[in-house]
């Protein structure tokens, strides 16, 4: 079960500002990954149903991290409701998705799980928030439009709490795009963990790049401070 709760879980992604997303098929670079990330000062990290036996994984680096107090590990890339129960049954603290399942919605709720789909239009955001959803997922970010769609979205829905993932940039850039349009967090995938880093072992150039992406995002909203 969830060690943390639902208000822990969101108020950490909003107070950090960013979800690094990963995957390792290898538990043991699963861990260096996680461990450079968590070094750097992320809490909320999400780790990818992908691949075969990935809750395998899973299960053994909430094994080796659940008692840590720094560490808040969810899951990502999540259709169904087997699989989010399963996930939730491993310890994952949060379920994210590509969509919106309602069922799914429904497990985490039952569970008191933080859960983010995977939207793409006003009514998708706007069911999701009738299932309980408070943070919901623009997915993929940049294809439905970037910045430019969240500034749209919130103003007819102010009140709504956004967080891209797909096309977002470890950049000033790129994040004072999305922030500046009102996003409460983002999802960083490879752009933040990198392929090449990976494959040579250098762990501490993934620690180096998510700790300057963090203050990158603290700069720029000390700078717009619309939900801060």
């Amino acid at each position: 079960m969830a060690k943390y709760s639902r208000l822990r879980v969101l108020n950490t992604m909003i107070e950090t500002g960013m979800v690094p997303v990963f995957y390792n098929k290898d538990v043991e670079v699963a861990s260096k990954i996680l461990g450079a990330l968590v070094d750097a000062g992320v809490r909320c990290l999400e780790f990818v149903n992908r691949g075969d036996q990935a809750h395998l994984v899973f299960g053994e680096l909430i094994r080796r991290f659940g008692d840590d107090s720094n560490v808040i590990l969810g899951a990502g890339s999540v259709v169904d409701p087997v699989t989010a129960g399963q996930y939730i049954q491993l310890g994952a603290n949060f379920i994210v998705g590509p969509v919106l399942n309602p069922e799914v919605a429904r497990i985490c709720n039952r569970r008191k799980v933080a859960y983010s789909p995977g939207c793409a239009t006003l009514s998708e955001i706007s069911a999701a928030e009738e299932l309980g959803v408070e943070i919901v997922k623009i997915f993929p970010g940049s294809q439905i439009g970037g910045p430019g769609f969240v500034k749209a979205v919130r103003g007819p829905m102010p009140w709504t709490y956004l967080m891209p993932t797909g096309g977002v940039a470890p950049t000033e850039e790129n994040l004072r795009g999305w922030f500046e349009a009102g996003v409460v967090c983002v999802g960083m995938g490879s752009n933040l963990v990198r392929k090449d880093w990976v494959a040579e072992a250098n762990f501490d150039a993934i620690r180096i790049a998510a700790a300057q992406t963090l203050q990158i995002i603290q700069t720029i909203r000390s700078e717009n401070p619309i939900f801060y």
